[in-house]
């Protein structure tokens, strides 16, 4: 994670500050020549790239697949706010951390730590940096997802090459559609049990008049019992964790 952010840090500010170095220090008697423009262009791409970071973040990692499991599991038990937001965003940003720990340490070594020893260019880096996503994405994006992305693009007129690596332009949505349809998955078997105790204890009440008492507010201290017994978030996250290839 440490790597990361230096990482960022390090593409963030390495170009600039070489690049400002070079400049002339009034640039309002300078021509806007090729290098200045180069700069300039250089400079709105990094501030987009900061823009986009966190969606970044959602669409080529796992997190998506943690926070939606974490989402309905809460739903499913009643809570309405515990864990809370933070709680559960928290909890799914750092098991993505380590999920994709590999991938990071590989981005690092094949392509941050040329770079900052000036043994490549940025072009060369940044595919470097990029390669290790698209492994880790294609190893968790069902084919019958990729498939659909392909076909679609081929029918907008869209030239995507069958052979070689896959492209971007359908690798990411196809890779976030399988995210989400899997985290759903896992939802609905972490609320299943609890549906089951909802009906029993709704069942119980009916049959003992109490239809006055709403039997949410009866299930949910069993719920909770039951899901600590079981030690469920164990259970839950080792399952989350071991659900990626």
């Amino acid at each position: 994670m440490i790597r990361f952010i230096v990482f960022l840090a390090a593409m963030m500010a390495a170009p600039e500050l070489a690049v400002a170095q070079q400049l002339p220090t009034d640039l309002l008697n300078v021509p806007v020549d090729g290098s200045v423009a180069a700069w300039i262009i250089r400079t709105f791409g990094l501030l987009t790239v900061l823009s986009v970071a966190p969606g970044i973040l959602i669409m080529v990692t796992s997190f998506p697949r943690f926070v939606i499991a974490f989402s309905i599991l809460r739903s499913g038990m009643g809570l309405s706010s515990t864990p809370s937001n933070m709680i559960l965003l928290s909890l799914s940003l750092f098991m993505t951390f380590y999920v994709m720990s590999p991938t990071f340490d590989q981005a690092w070594q094949n392509g941050v730590q040329p770079l900052l020893a000036n043994q490549v260019n940025e072009t060369e880096a940044v595919q470097r940096i990029a390669e290790p996503f698209r492994t880790f994405m294609a190893a968790n994006t069902r084919d019958k997802d990729l498939a659909l992305f392909v076909d679609l693009a081929r029918e907008r007129g869209q030239n995507i090459p069958t052979a070689g690596p896959i492209d971007y332009r359908v690798l990411i949505p196809a890779f976030m559609i399988s995210e989400i349809r899997r985290g759903f998955e896992i939802g609905f078997l972490v609320v299943l049990p609890f549906l089951v105790i909802d009906l029993i204890v709704a069942t119980i009440t009916m049959a003992m008049g109490m239809m006055m008492l709403p039997p949410t507010s009866i299930s949910l201290p069993f719920k909770i019992l039951f899901f600590v017994l079981i030690d469920g978030w164990n259970l839950l996250v080792g399952s989350l964790v071991r659900s990626f290839s």
